[in-house]
């Protein structure tokens, strides 16, 4: 099969981190033999890659063609105005993202089918582009495509439904969020639940002495270390860890990320003298999480929504228990002791549970088993699989009606 996979979400030059749970399930279908994925990627257009403009300007960095892992990467540009032209969004990106494909059929022949991923705007823009070139079409959930967007406007909720009701079928990572699209009002029996799984060659437990990786860290001998991992936004719940781990003398709290919230938690952080022992240690590349996982005693997620938090299952793979928020997917993934403990999303409460995990931790060898249950085997079967059967019967219903 010829997979047209559509989708913002992708790893590029510039943003390699961007999307990469979307790249780590097509990478693995692609390379099972069966399919043949190509992407495109739409970037919003932007002038200038002048640092002032922050990570706007990375969308002007990015290649308008590159190649990872043998997956050809198309990124056509769009127009989008920020803040204010979400009712136009999909029509832009629908634009930029038909010219490319015109092309691309033009250079190297037909797909078979259109794999989009994320609703809104990239789903919705799929289905039109499905319609035009007479393609079936998958789209899978992510998660605040569906427990945000739709309750945040009523013309995005409409479109949604429409890609959904045009879809061959969807894909949630989590029940949840199959749950959710049924409460919206797509049909449940088109929509399947095929979660996320994780890397385990990439993330494991700790090769080198724990306690050199938590002295690059510069954590003193003696105190427990606890991470976080996520970009810095609200909903990410960073500034409640930080709260929760002001009130504990004995715990190192580091955060690996960035975004808008950066400064405000810099400011809590100075404001209670705590900079020795809560920091911010930016953005780390994919590969050196597995190290900054392995230091830690535990690590923490306090989003208020997930749809499939891969940095749950990371974490346990490499050994690690996690506290986190009982939110959508995640007591999905943290659903034994030996995983960690699921909170309510408030600081006192993320503070209990890492005073519970932290007297009474489970055998990290324990952990790790738990993660080996969610390889990308299952998943990528699955996928397949609906693949196959959406291009079968799409086939036979145009020979139907021919």
């Amino acid at each position: 099969m010829r997979i047209l996979t559509v989708t913002s979400l992708w790893p590029n030059a510039a943003q390699p981190n961007h999307g990469i749970f979307v790249e780590n399930r097509m990478a693995r279908v692609h390379a099972t033999g069966r399919a043949e994925v190509t992407v495109i990627a739409p970037v919003p257009w932007f002038p200038s890659r002048a640092p002032v403009f922050g990570p706007y300007a990375a969308f002007a960095a990015v290649p308008d063609r590159e190649e990872r892992g043998g997956i050809r990467i198309e990124h056509p540009r769009y127009a989008t105005i920020p803040k204010v032209g979400m009712r136009v969004q999909p029509i832009l990106y629908h634009a930029a993202l038909a010219r490319r494909a015109r092309r691309l059929i033009a250079e190297e022949g037909p797909f078979d089918l259109i794999d989009a991923h994320y609703f809104y705007p990239d789903g919705v823009a799929a289905a039109r582009l499905a319609d035009e070139l007479g393609l079936p079409l998958t789209i899978t959930a992510r998660g605040t495509d569906i427990n945000l967007i739709p309750r945040a406007s009523a013309a995005a909720k409409r479109a949604i439904l429409a890609a959904a009701a045009r879809a061959d079928a969807s894909i949630t990572v989590c029940e949840a969020l199959r749950a959710e699209m049924i409460a919206l009002g797509a049909a449940g029996k088109r929509i399947h639940a095929l979660r996320n799984g994780v890397d385990l060659d990439a993330f494991h437990p700790p090769t080198r002495d724990r306690e050199a990786l938590r002295a690059a860290l510069d954590v003193p001998p003696g105190d427990m270390l606890v991470v976080s991992v996520g970009g810095l936004v609200e909903r990410k719940g960073h500034h409640l860890t930080v709260e929760a781990a002001l009130d504990r003398p004995d715990v190192q709290l580091r955060i690996a990320g960035a975004g808008p919230a950066e400064a405000s938690l810099r400011e809590r952080i100075a404001a209670a003298d705590a900079g020795e022992r809560i920091r911010l240690v930016g953005p780390l590349p994919h590969a050196a999480l597995a190290d900054f996982y392995g230091a830690a005693d535990l690590s923490v997620l306090a989003s208020s929504r997930e749809g499939w938090a891969n940095v749950l299952l990371e974490s346990m793979a490499c050994g690690t228990p996690v506290v986190a928020t009982d939110a959508w997917g995640t007591p999905e993934v943290v659903a034994v002791p030996e995983a960690g403990r699921l909170v309510a999303r408030d600081a006192a409460s993320i503070g209990a549970g890492i005073d519970a995990l932290l007297a009474a931790p489970p055998d990290r060898a324990a952990t790790r088993a738990y993660a080996e249950r969610f390889s990308w085997d299952d998943t990528v079967r699955g996928v397949i699989d609906l693949f196959e059967t959406v291009v079968s019967e799409h086939a036979a219903g145009e020979a139907a009606r021919a």
